[in-house]
């Protein structure tokens, strides 16, 4: 006899009602990847679209794979439900509400980041910033430096970004020394997915050819959009382990090797991206309204969410076959630790852009101590913006 959270699956939903069951889902979808477990309750418990080890299935291939997790799952879940229209539908449904948040937002900062109050607001958002790096510095160290091995790996990312080497030249290392350390050591072979999706070739070809012919028309008529929009999939491409992994490309990129934004205004637009929905890139969306206006705005957020979902779409048939292969567990097994040397070396140089004395040093200490006690982070940073314009 079945138990009620065992039933069989329903019928697929329309592509309407897809769309607008994850758009009422980003909406409220503070705490990024904790999104998962909203999910899977609309999916999995309320609504019955997929089975459980399908979802699992789902969270697997999400959380290997470059970009957002959250945003990836309900691309994922589309993609099941509907095909490649499904995907997207699930796709632009779950990240909509955070790309408007951020652009209401980033209007707002641009023409108030000057006032008294925003800027005790900000001075104190950024020091919480700082905090937030380094609790997800450690929350990534917990999760993948297993072994020695794991650990070296890390150091020699830390090591090459501050000496101001390239991410993506590191992340290729990470991934090169991880499969010379870890050779001969035994590998957990992960659960075949139950189910299987059909190839999704044709649209994938379809969606590339498109964008390639998008960005060709870009570069013809705007080239700074299109250098903003290249640069936004090169972090897009690389962010393994989900949005926090983003950040250090992101502040290489625009702060340190282009110069676009200061350290300040990028830690800014960092502590904007945590009261918004969605995941943390959406950061992309402050950045290029700053340097462009509102088709600035649209464009640096395509550019940093189309690559996850082109890749997922591509990627998701044969996945089963990537998670057999050792060598590719082996390769992001690296990536994923060179992470954690990435965003301790980052909160470094966050840090050392912040004005410290006592009021900012206990909000930091109060703030890491609060998420490490598992406090939403959503309401960690209004708390310390709250608390900056009383007191700071």
């Amino acid at each position: 006899m079945q138990t009620s959270h065992e039933q069989p699956p329903r019928h697929s939903p329309s592509l309407v009602r897809l769309f607008f069951s994850f758009l009422r889902l980003g909406t409220t979808a503070f705490g990024g990847p904790a999104m998962i477990a909203h999910i899977r309750e609309l999916v999995v418990g309320r609504e019955r679209w997929l089975d459980k080890e399908t979802f699992r299935d789902g969270v697997a291939l999400c959380q290997t794979i470059p970009g957002a997790t959250a945003m990836q799952m309900a691309a994922y879940v589309g993609l099941r439900l509907r095909g490649v229209q499904g995907a997207i539908a699930g796709y632009l449904g779950f990240g909509l509400p955070a790309f408007f948040f951020m652009l209401a937002l980033s209007v707002f900062y641009s023409s108030t980041h000057s006032l008294p109050t925003v800027v005790a607001a900000f001075s104190g958002l950024q020091v919480i910033i700082v905090a937030v790096v380094a609790n997800a510095a450690i929350s990534f160290g917990k999760n993948f430096l297993i072994r020695w091995q794991h650990g070296a790996v890390a150091l020699v990312a830390a090591g090459l970004f501050g000496l101001a080497a390239h991410p993506i030249l590191i992340l290729s290392l990470a991934a090169l020394l991880s499969l010379v350390l870890n050779n001969g050591q035994p590998v957990i072979q992960p659960e075949a997915p139950r189910t299987h999706l059909p190839s999704t070739t044709l649209p994938f070809l379809s969606l590339l050819v498109a964008t390639a012919v998008g960005f060709t028309l870009l570069s013809f008529f705007r080239y700074d959009l299109a250098q903003m929009a290249l640069l936004m999939v090169r972090v897009d491409l690389m962010a393994f382990g989900g949005g926090f992994a983003s950040v250090p490309l992101l502040f290489h990129e625009i702060v340190e090797a282009r110069a676009w934004l200061d350290a300040s205004t990028f830690l800014d637009g960092i502590a904007l991206g945590q009261l918004t929905p969605g995941p943390i890139v959406i950061t992309a969306t402050f950045v290029g309204y700053l340097l462009h206006g509102f088709i600035g705005a649209f464009i640096a957020t395509v550019g940093m969410f189309l690559p996850s979902l082109v890749l997922l779409i591509g990627i998701a048939p044969h996945f089963s076959r990537l998670r057999a292969s050792r060598r590719f567990s082996q390769a992001i097994d690296g990536i994923l630790c060179s992470f954690v040397g990435l965003l301790f070396t980052v909160t470094i140089r966050f840090a050392l852009h912040v004005h410290w004395d006592w009021p900012h040093l206990l909000l930091a200490a109060a703030a890491f101590g609060a998420l490490s006690k598992k406090i939403d982070l959503l309401w960690v940073v209004l708390g310390g913006a709250t608390v900056s314009m009383l007191l700071l």
